[in-house]
């Protein structure tokens, strides 16, 4: 994929910059294949925001995506941007006529065959459990639980490499560095994601983050004491405390929220820190 550029015509168009949607062939959604979405603007059942800074944005429809890869051939017959994430995604057809998405893996285009099953060739877009799969293959949508559906590796670009196999476990260094215990008999799929260079795209003006549903945010720093505790000294004052907090007092930037005794910390092999 690549970006394109526009004209400075105004001080946003500078330096903004869209996907040149190249992978792109089908330019419009399945029908059986999307459902609604509901805006709920941060908000839960009680009406109270427990998000901060969501709303608005256009309208959407939900993709439904085959994260299980239960067909074992289907052919592509369409690349599609989605809403819902960064990635691309790839819309497939069985023999007997059946249409399903998946996550678009880079390389993959209208025409060819994907295979899903321990027999498939290492080829991308092709599914496997991690058994199958060689020691050192680049890999994407991966299961956590056999038969539950990818779960890792799903953005746009990303990749995990998969490292060694050994008692019924697999070491899979993720794209964050992290290198994590996976059960051989959970599927992944060869390749890297498309949409590659989704993270060289620069928005370029506030109005276009806001048809993405995000709101504005504003700085505690400038703020008054009562709203933030930040708020309030003369001039860009410092924050007043050790470091950065919540508008609540919590501690910010830095601190560790992962739960110490978390059940998953027993197969984490090594921290995406190095530690």
């Amino acid at each position: 994929m690549a970006t394109m550029k526009y004209k400075p015509t105004t001080p946003s168009r500078r330096h903004m910059s869209v996907a040149s949607f190249d992978e792109v062939t089908k330019f419009s959604p399945e029908k059986s294949l999307i459902t609604t979405k509901k805006k709920h603007s941060g908000r839960n059942s009680y009406g109270k925001i427990t998000v901060r800074h969501q709303g608005g944005g256009n309208k959407q429809k939900y993709r439904l995506i085959d994260f299980k890869r239960d067909e074992e051939k289907a052919t592509v017959i369409g690349i599609e941007y989605d809403p819902n994430r960064t990635s691309y995604i790839a819309l497939l057809q069985n023999d007997e006529g059946k249409k399903s998405y998946v996550i678009a893996p880079a390389g993959v285009t209208d025409g060819d065959v994907l295979y899903s099953g321990a027999d498939a060739d290492i080829k991308p877009g092709n599914t496997l459990p991690i058994e199958n799969i060689p020691v050192g293959t680049i890999i994407h949508n991966i299961e956590l639980y056999p038969g539950k559906g990818a779960q890792l590796v799903r953005t746009a670009g990303a990749q995990a490499q998969l490292m060694a196999k050994e008692n019924g476990m697999a070491q899979v260094r993720l794209p964050s560095g992290e290198v994590r215990l996976v059960r051989l008999d959970c599927k992944a799929t060869i390749g890297q994601v498309g949409n590659i260079e989704h993270d060289t795209i620069k928005i370029g003006k506030a109005g276009k983050t806001r048809h993405m549903g995000i709101r504005p945010t504003v700085r505690g720093s400038v703020m008054n004491p009562c709203d933030h505790p930040h708020g309030g000294g003369e001039g860009k004052s410092p924050v007043g405390r050790p470091g950065p907090v919540t508008p609540w007092g919590k501690p910010a930037l830095g601190l560790k929220t992962r739960n110490k005794k978390a059940r998953t910390n027993k197969y984490i092999v090594k921290r995406r820190n190095g530690r």
